[in-house]
């Protein structure tokens, strides 16, 4: 009976080995990047509020004139 290649079984363990270290890593980005997105959702969320607390602010002040500041 003849033996099974060590070579190929060497092999074939490298490539599983790669193969779980690089579903490890995608399982890694995938998780930075739902947490990303979650962050940037919450900073949209954020900067609309200030936007629109600052066109409120803005809505209280009167209308700038065309008076030429007091250094000319």
């Amino acid at each position: 009976m003849k033996r099974p290649d060590r070579t190929n079984d060497d092999r074939l363990d490298a490539l599983e080995m790669l193969a779980a270290e690089q579903q490890r890593t995608i399982d890694e980005l995938s998780e930075v990047m739902t947490h990303q997105q979650r962050e940037i959702e919450r900073l949209k969320k954020r900067l609309e509020a200030s936007d629109d607390r600052i066109a409120e602010l803005e809505s209280g002040l009167p209308a700038p004139g065309n008076e030429k500041p007091p250094h000319y």
